[in-house]
């Protein structure tokens, strides 16, 4: 087999032999997450240091979605939970409306331009101002 990349998971023996559950299956798990992760912040789903693209679809992720839009934005509970509802429950979409200012209709087209990329929609819009 030929690779590009070659990625080995060290991990050396396990501490009970023959144990596949212990260093080695916590070590492919490192990895993959790690590897989702650079796929998530290669299509655009997050910003900074937060999983911007969520899907609001209960009250857990509701919650946390007013929260990340308050600590991004410095709004009240009150007008990011306003904010989040004119932007269809879209955090990229309501955080970009709050930081340009741009209408929902707008604000999406800008979105939807960049390939749902907010920091690349923020340049866009910064360019163009």
């Amino acid at each position: 087999i030929t690779v590009d990349i070659d990625i080995r998971l060290l991990t050396g023996p396990e501490i009970l032999a023959g144990s596949t559950r212990l260093k080695a299956g916590t070590v492919t798990k490192m990895a993959l997450n790690i590897l989702s992760t650079g796929v998530m912040v290669r299509l655009g789903k997050v910003y900074g240091n937060r999983m911007v693209d969520v899907s609001v679809t209960n009250r857990k992720l509701h919650d946390r979605a007013l929260r990340m839009l308050q600590d991004l934005t410095e709004l009240s509970r009150e007008e990011a939970g306003f904010l989040l509802e004119r932007s269809g429950r879209k955090v990229k979409l309501a955080l970009l409306m709050h930081w340009t200012g741009l209408d929902v209709h707008t604000a999406h087209e800008l979105l939807n331009h960049h390939q749902g990329n907010l920091r690349n929609a923020i340049q866009g819009y910064k360019s163009n101002v």
